[in-house]
């Protein structure tokens, strides 16, 4: 067996056993902190083997669910069951959690391999297997060769590997994460993301990853779920979340997003046939099913499905550019316009081309790339 299987072989026995509970279920979970409610009645079911995203703005109550998950909070109400077994009562060091957090709490006084080897040790491990499980995922983590360095030794980076490394070496059934990546400068943080979905592809240890960060939780996801005010707003791939926001939360929150003034024109089928200007846009209907024709609308549009053409009449509307933003691969182009809600667009568009041929100043109109885009009363 490699080193990568044997470290996850436990994770995947358990959650194999009971696929039809999920590796982690959370039923109808309520937590109450005195009369604040931090969780209102969340569900969900989390796959073995997924890489599961709690995605929200602070004091929405993504980290109150990863801490009742591991065992430092209990419900109020509801129930929490880890490979089928509920564990409402049960304390944190039976759950056989892995737990990775913001600052890494590594011991100060251990070497990295004292700091890896130390849930192993209080588990009572024999030493010939402590070691050996150590140097295994010092390798995954590529850290071999640190084993005798102090935490104040190594870069944040290096840090972060001996971290996921304690998490990972107890074999967990869970692995959980709380904002690993908030201390990390950029590029560092973009390259320790790649590292560590690869390590849990490997390992196929079921994950639930906290994040205020959209772009981490797009990148990362097996599933997001996007929270708010304590609930579940949106449960999804990154791809549903991403174009087929639920409402208008989850459309603004997740990534950046124009709001149109639209007028309904009706309904065909699953497609709502929106007017915006001279031009109709149809976009699906859900949100807009029960709503009167001629009702006014909102039509949320990404920013890379707004184009910039000649201003004629033909367009959906027209602006005047306000600034341009180069970001490298992509421009940013900001668009004073009177028919959106907030009195400008953001248009996203590749190259930087874009800059020369439209300057600031310039008169644009806009088109909508089509089938693209929700609608919302």
């Amino acid at each position: 067996m490699n080193k990568a299987a044997d470290i996850g072989a436990k994770a995947q026995q358990e959650t194999a056993a009971v696929p039809d509970e999920g590796a982690v279920r959370f039923s109808n979970v309520t937590k109450r902190f005195d009369a604040v409610t931090a969780l209102d009645n969340v569900s969900m079911s989390i796959k073995p083997g997924e890489f599961m995203t709690l995605l929200g703005p602070s004091g929405c109550g993504k980290t109150t669910l990863l801490n009742l998950a591991a065992g430092f909070l209990s419900p109020d109400g509801g129930e929490i069951r880890i490979a089928g077994e509920r564990m409402n009562d049960v304390p944190t060091y039976k759950r056989e959690i892995g737990m990775m957090f913001q600052n890494y709490a590594l011991f100060p006084h251990m070497s990295v391999a004292g700091n890896v080897a130390y849930g192993l040790k209080v588990r009572g491990i024999a030493k010939p297997e402590r070691d050996r499980r150590v140097q295994e995922v010092l390798a995954l983590v590529r850290l071999t060769g640190f084993e005798d360095r102090t935490p104040r030794q190594l870069s944040g980076g290096q840090q972060q590997r001996v971290a996921l490394a304690r998490a990972l070496v107890i074999n967990p059934t869970v692995l959980l994460l709380d904002e690993p990546f908030s201390a990390l400068d950029k590029n560092l943080r973009a390259s320790m993301q790649v590292e560590l979905r690869e390590i849990q592809r490997k390992l196929n240890v079921t994950t639930i990853f906290v994040t205020h960060d959209q772009g981490e939780a797009l990148s990362l996801s097996d599933r997001v779920a996007v929270m708010s005010e304590g609930k579940v707003r949106q449960l999804g791939t990154p791809q549903e979340i991403y174009r087929q926001p639920c409402d208008r939360f989850v459309a603004s929150f997740v990534g950046d997003t124009n709001v149109l003034r639209g007028r309904l024109e009706g309904i065909e089928g699953a497609l709502a046939v929106i007017s915006v200007g001279v031009i109709k846009v149809k976009v699906p209907s859900g949100a807009v099913m029960d709503v009167a024709a001629s009702a006014p609308i909102d039509l949320f549009v990404r920013p890379e499905h707004l184009v910039m053409t000649e201003a004629t009449p033909s367009c959906a509307t027209s602006g005047t550019i306000a600034a341009h933003v180069y970001q490298g691969g992509h421009v940013d182009t900001y668009i004073e316009c009177k028919d959106s809600s907030r009195d400008r667009l953001l248009v996203r568009s590749a190259g930087h081309e874009t800059m020369a041929r439209w300057p600031t100043g310039s008169t644009v109109g806009i088109s909508i790339v089509a089938g693209e885009g929700v609608a919302f009363v």
